[in-house]
């Protein structure tokens, strides 16, 4: 592993393939409201979906709009979204990112739908510029919500394409996410991203990974060697 190179393109089509076999091919068109895929990922933090799930249900229904979860006193941010945890941390988080938007975008609206406009590495830019948000984030709005080409790298994703060989050793998220960027065939972001991160969870767990059980085993250096 320490003569790590990028994977060629064929090599990372084989995988594709391979997953796509257990898998399927996971459709899922952009759904168009960016500021709820940026207030769902933040609640997404150090959480399950199902506790992500209930704090954002609960924003919701407490709230009318953004601009009521912006203007709303922290303490009161922070009552709708504590069944998620964290929510000390995460409601002035939100505040600050609602305001934060408002402040820098287009007109002083409180909206991302512009970005659609600019360019991938424009976008990331100027949402890795708001408090708290970083690569994986960034790529969630990017990707689910506007249809733009990203790619999340959340620990299963950088897990598994760890053992894989797909990044290099011991590299930091925003290289893992550029690398993935970069090895991701055009139009196949979102199949690779939750093919693999369903493998994270179904077969490659970051202990006792499921290997005699992996439709990827002979393709994985890391197979058999991971306690």
């Amino acid at each position: 592993m320490n003569s790590w190179k990028r994977p060629a393109r064929r090599r990372v089509r084989a995988i594709r393939d391979r997953l796509r076999l257990v898998y399927g091919i996971p459709l899922a068109k952009p759904h168009g409201h960016p500021i709820a895929e940026l207030i769902l990922t933040v609640l997404s933090q150090s959480t399950n979906d199902r506790n992500r799930d209930v704090a954002y249900l609960a924003l919701r229904e407490r709230f009318v709009d953004w601009e009521a979860v912006r203007d709303a006193p922290v303490d009161e941010i922070e009552a709708a979204i504590r069944p998620g945890g964290i929510s000390k941390v995460k409601s002035a988080r939100i505040k600050a990112i609602l305001e934060a938007i408002t402040e820098t975008a287009p007109g002083g609206e409180l909206s991302l739908g512009w970005l659609a406009s600019q360019s991938v590495p424009e976008a990331q830019a100027y949402l890795t510029s708001l408090p708290g948000v970083g690569r994986k984030t960034a790529a969630c709005v990017l990707l689910f919500a506007l249809g733009m080409r990203d790619v999340p790298v959340d620990t299963h994703v950088s897990r598994v394409g760890t053992r894989l060989g797909l990044f290099r050793p011991k590299a930091p998220f925003e290289e893992m996410h550029d690398t993935m960027l970069e090895i991701t065939p055009a139009g196949e972001e979102l199949e690779l991203h939750l093919n693999l991160l369903r493998h994270g969870r179904r077969t490659c767990y970051a202990r006792r990974p499921a290997c005699a059980d992996c439709a990827l085993q002979r393709m994985c250096p890391s197979a058999f060697k991971v306690g």
